[in-house]
């Protein structure tokens, strides 16, 4: 008797628009993961500051996670993706001739490297401000930072987009539209054919592509790509039709969520609860050797988003990973002094 493995590889349909009012205000599962993100954490570093387990009184929390947000995540994040990914991409022309795509977070573009060192330095400045201990504020922010992690990943899995590396035969693989418009990647060279495909598949979407050639675009190829997601989502046939043009994927947003997400939380909030007297920065140092662990595996499986920094062998996100392990010797260096001190 002869036995074969079926493997059902799922084509992306998700949107990433939770609901649109009018034609530009939107809410989208980006904006909300961040929001969940920032409740979560207020949530839980309350419930350790009632517990005494971190440095800032309860009645504190609300108004410090509200100036991480700001301050620490999206302008560290933002500036994190400018400088560690764009400019290196575009060139230091690009941004002299448009400065401001500092500021246009709406057009997507944020680091998770850019984002933990925002943090880092916001949580220096806030603790010689309020005369708090850095590291044991550090502390309480690490616990509750993957979670924050996790439901970006989850974003970004939702929105299509820092999809994984081909795994052909891998049973929970998924294909990604989004890789017909990746000059980076081969399914961007049958982009022609899919359309085509598209085309003979739906007439609803046939009578968008000759509206788009009549009008004459610049870009055609642009607008193209935008009513083939757009069908792909609402029309099973376009879907069908599609899918042979492109490569199963690793869904590795998901794999990072749920290590440098779920699995880094688990641990750091077993430490915190497990060791209520454990010196100020030993959770930030864990924090800091894990997380780069975690990414450095995990990106193992990602399709490259930027240029490699070794070809074949170390990815840019894997690069600035390796950073953070001097991070973590200077944290937890410093908590095992604390701890003789004590003794």
């Amino acid at each position: 008797m002869q036995s074969a493995a079926v493997f059902a590889t799922y084509v992306h349909q998700l949107d990433p628009v939770i609901f649109q009012v009018g034609g530009s205000l939107a809410l989208r599962w980006y904006g909300l993961a961040y929001l969940a993100s920032f409740l979560a954490g207020y949530v839980l570093l309350k419930r350790l500051a009632e517990r005494r387990l971190w440095v800032l009184q309860p009645e504190k929390t609300a108004d410090f996670i509200a100036a991480a947000a700001l301050l620490g995540v999206f302008i560290g994040g933002r500036l994190g993706y400018v400088f560690f990914y764009q400019i290196p991409r575009d060139g230091w022309a690009s941004f002299f001739q448009d400065p401001l795509l500092l500021f246009r977070v709406w057009e997507g573009g944020m680091a998770s490297h850019g984002g933990i060192l925002g943090l880092v330095v916001f949580t220096f400045f806030y603790a010689r401000k309020h005369k708090v201990s850095w590291t044991g504020l550090g502390d309480g922010l690490c616990v509750v930072a993957p979670i924050g992690l996790l439901c970006g990943r989850i974003a970004n899995f939702i929105n299509g987009e820092l999809y994984g590396r081909v795994a052909n035969g891998v049973a929970w693989a998924v294909k990604f539209p989004n890789t017909l418009n990746d000059g980076n990647v081969p399914e961007s060279l049958r982009f022609n054919e899919a359309v085509a495909a598209a085309v003979d598949a739906d007439p609803a979407f046939a009578e968008r592509i000759k509206e788009i050639s009549a009008q004459g675009f610049a870009d055609p190829r642009t607008a193209q790509f935008h009513e083939l997601i757009l069908a792909n989502r609402g029309s099973d046939a376009v879907t069908e039709a599609i899918a042979r043009y492109l490569e199963p994927r690793h869904p590795s947003q998901l794999y990072e969520g749920l290590l440098e997400g779920g699995l880094l939380f688990a641990i750091l909030w077993f430490v915190r609860v497990r060791f209520p007297k454990a010196p100020h920065g030993l959770l930030t140092g864990l924090f800091f050797l894990l997380y780069p662990t975690f990414r450095i595996f995990a990106e193992a499986y990602r399709e490259p988003d930027a240029a490699w920094v070794i070809e074949n062998v170390l990815t840019k996100g894997q690069f600035l990973s390796l950073f953070m392990y001097l991070f973590a010797a200077a944290f937890l260096i410093h908590a095992f002094r604390k701890s003789r001190a004590v003794v």
